[in-house]
């Protein structure tokens, strides 16, 4: 069986950190990233079953990441996270396809959870 990927962009690196320390343990295959233009870099080379963005990052946002990654890798589910919960930003990034929107600080389990919906991992499959 092969393992699923994640990947996390967060300007944070303690967030990203954390992420792919608990996720690695449930047998995750997780590559972080600091910005979403290295994020977007990798994506050229190779796809990912899950991208977990913060929305906000200098230069390259999370809604720039989500709309690049549904117009190469239509598959590729998006969850965003961000400090900045504002309801406009939340409809664009639902409108534009995002899976899940978690307010941070972001709770491990919470989006573990929505990684194994988003994969189709919650028992009902």
């Amino acid at each position: 069986m092969t393992k699923h990927s994640i990947m996390i962009i967060d300007d944070e690196k303690i967030v990203g950190d954390m992420a792919r320390l608990s996720l690695e343990q449930d047998g995750y295959e997780v590559e972080t990233f600091l910005d979403g233009r290295s994020a977007l870099d990798r994506l050229e080379v190779r796809p990912f079953d899950v991208v977990v963005t913060d929305l906000k990052m200098k230069g390259v946002d999370g809604l720039q990441v989500l709309r690049t990654v549904k117009k190469r890798h239509p598959k590729t589910v998006v969850i965003m996270i961000t400090a900045f919960a504002n309801l406009d930003v939340a409809i664009e990034a639902l409108r534009d396809d995002v899976h899940d929107f978690f307010p941070k600080p972001v709770k491990l389990k919470e989006l573990k959870a929505s990684i194994e919906r988003a994969l189709g991992k919650d028992g009902g499959h």
